[in-house]
Formats: structure tokens, C-alpha cells, sequence
């Protein structure tokens, strides 16, 4: 492993490999340098952000998710298509990457289905189809961005970084049904009246109602809105509390694999849960 601040040749990737470059970079960021995926020095440290890697050259795949974990990332490598649709319906990403030229299913096969149902993690496709056509069938088809190979390691992680700026700016305010969550103000606001929610609450209602379509286990929705603590009965606490707040509705039990969120009700009009 290089020391802090050591200078190595900065790398590109092609379709085939990493190849060496000319110019110098440093792969270390410096002393005093923000947590991974905080928005400045200083910032505290949130839970890590969590990308999808979809990409069948094993060789590649493997420098690519080494580098992301480098950068901080939790990292879900997909092999082909298939697997990258199911694990992008069943789990919650931060940033997805995709190649196009998958087995079993076409990387923009797999972007449509995604976005079809519901889906909405920022995707960057990664491919060696680089004319303006194939860019923007990738931009058509859902991506919000489009790298070609060969490609500059610097320049991937920045744009995954921006794309995740975008993504957390656009999502401040969640819906849900006639409702919306507003995450800074940790608040609902349903029927013309606002509810006030703890900070655990929020965190556990903003899971569940950035995936509206999605189930989630009790040890999913543990390691998503409660990262810091270890017994998943906690879960069931705080869909009890939202209840109480926001009626039973609002959280949605699916008898043998989990939650997902519901209708939240003004006060008043779904009588509390006791």
C-alpha cells in the first residue's frame, strides 16, 4: 500500500486493462481531507455511500471496485446483466456503473427496467460504444451520465462524486402519496399539517420512501437507518413510533419478508397506534 501523498503514475483504463499515462497524480488524497462522501473538511461522518458495479470483464472489475473501496464506497459487483437488475430491485445504491455489453442482459436493458420500475439511483454507463449516437441512446435510456473507454480514473471518481451531489441535492424532499418529507426540516407534511420527527425516524421513513416499491427486510432497513446499532428490533420500534405519528398506513407490513412505506395519515384521521 502507498504512503500517504506518494506519487504514482496516473492510470487510464481501456476497454482491456489499466495502461500507464504520462502524467503524475497523487492516488492518496491529502492530510485534513474530508471523510469519504461528506461535502467539505470537517463535515461528520455519515453512514458510506454504497455503489453498484456492473461489469463482466473480471479484470477490470476487480481494479474498479478496488478503487471505489479506496474512495470509501461499499461496493456490489454484478457480473451480468441479470444480477445487476436484481440486485438494483433489491437493494439501495448511493451511485450504480454499468457497462452495455453484458451477458445475459444489455447494460441498457437493464437501465430501462430499473427506471420502469421505479428505480431512480443515478447511473453512470461505462462502454467502449463512444459515438454521439451511442451516448445519447445511454442518456435516453435513463443514465445521468456517460463515460467512454478508455477513461481517466480521476476523472470517473469526480464524476461519480458530482453525481452524487446532484442526486442528494435533488432529494431533499421525498414524496410519499399526497405527502412529502422534508429531510432538513425533519418534518411531514399530509393534510395541510406538518409532523415532527425525531432524527430516527426520519432516517428509518426517508429509507423507506426513496425505494416506494421496494420491501425491505428488517436487517436491510438496520444496516440502511440504523447503521450505528445491532439488534433489528429496533426496526420494529420505530415503524411503531411513525405509526403512532403518521397512522398505520404509513408503514406497510409484508408478512414474511418486511416493510415498505405506505400512506401516511394527517393527525387525527388514522387514529394512533397503541
Amino acid at each position: 500500500m502507498e504512503q500517504r501523498g506518494q506519487i504514482v503514475p496516473r492510470r487510464v483504463v481501456s476497454g482491456h486493462g489499466v495502461a500507464p499515462f504520462v502524467m503524475m497524480a497523487s492516488m492518496n488524497a491529502p492530510s485534513g481531507s474530508a471523510v469519504p462522501g461528506s461535502a467539505h473538511p470537517g463535515a461528520p461522518v455519515t453512514a458510506r455511500p454504497r455503489v453498484l458495479l456492473v461489469e463482466d470483464e473480471g479484470e477490470l472489475a476487480a481494479m474498479l471496485a478496488g478503487l471505489f473501496r479506496e474512495e470509501g464506497y461499499l461496493v456490489d459487483v454484478a457480473a451480468d446483466g441479470h444480477t445487476g437488475l436484481h440486485y438494483g430491485l433489491t437493494r439501495s445504491y448511493d451511485v450504480a456503473v454499468l457497462d452495455r455489453g453484458l451477458p445475459a442482459l444489455e447494460g441498457l436493458d437493464l437501465l430501462g427496467r430499473l427506471r420502469r420500475s421505479g428505480v431512480t439511483t443515478p447511473v453512470l454507463v461505462l462502454s467502449a460504444l463512444g459515438n454521439p449516437a451511442d451516448r445519447v441512446a445511454g442518456l435516453d435510456a435513463g443514465a445521468e451520465d456517460y463515460l467512454t473507454k478508455p477513461f481517466d480514473i480521476d476523472e470517473l471518481l469526480a464524476r461519480l462524486r458530482a453525481l452524487r451531489r446532484r442526486h442528494l441535492d435533488a432529494a431533499r424532499v421525498l414524496p410519499i402519496g399526497e405527502a412529502r418529507l422534508d429531510l432538513d426540516a425533519r418534518d411531514v407534511v399530509v393534510g395541510g399539517s406538518r409532523v415532527a420527527l425525531s432524527e430516527r425516524e426520519c432516517a428509518l421513513l426517508a429509507t423507506l420512501a426513496s425505494r416506494p416499491r421496494q420491501v425491505f427486510g428488517r436487517d436491510d432497513l438496520l444496516a440502511l437507518a440504523f447503521p450505528e446499532a445491532e439488534n433489528p428490533v429496533v426496526v420494529d420500534t420505530y415503524v411503531h413510533y411513525l405509526r403512532r405519528k403518521l397512522g398505520r398506513g404509513v408503514v406497510e407490513t409484508v408478512r414474511g419478508r418486511g416493510y415498505r412505506v405506505g400512506v401516511p395519515a394527517a393527525p387525527g384521521v388514522d387514529g394512533p397506534v397503541g
